[in-house]
């Protein structure tokens, strides 16, 4: 113990997340699967590199990358399954995947951000997507609060 609660909230979470449709058009818009093996090496060790600095320094919490097919679901009744849709890849917004960071402000946050976007995709070119910056709700988020409420 011995900490007080404004000390155990200098640092805030935040995730960056990864979309490949529903985001702006990047710089260097060619999308992964045309990009050659080398490209993708790349990518996945410019994306390693930038995890394990992030280790070291202690702001790293999460990273994963999604598989572009998915499937939404929701609630039909009592006693009947689950209602679920797609998967459409080609159609829906495409979360390719996301890091969650622990940073001291928020500008911090964006400037680790701004150094995800420089990964380089295809002619190892800088890629310059968007990413989205989003906060962590700093307290315990009540049931209305969290986001799987009904609505």
């Amino acid at each position: 113990m011995g900490r007080t609660a404004p000390e155990e909230n200098m640092m805030a979470k935040y995730l960056l997340l990864k979309h490949y449709r529903g985001a702006p058009a990047s710089v260097n818009d060619v999308p992964m699967d045309q990009w050659t093996p080398e490209e993708i090496s790349a990518h996945v060790q410019y994306m390693n590199d930038f995890a394990a600095r992030l280790e070291g320094t202690g702001e790293f919490v999460d990273s994963q990358a999604l598989s572009p097919e998915g499937t939404f679901v929701r609630y039909d009744g009592e006693g009947r399954p689950s209602v679920t849709d797609g998967p459409f890849a080609e159609t829906k917004d495409l979360i390719a995947g996301w890091m969650v960071i622990d940073v001291e402000t928020y500008e911090r946050a964006l400037e680790l951000a701004g150094e995800l976007s420089a990964a380089p995709g295809a002619d190892g070119k800088p890629i310059h997507e968007w990413l989205e910056v989003r906060p962590f709700l700093a307290a315990s988020p009540t049931a209305t609060e969290c986001g799987f409420h009904h609505g």
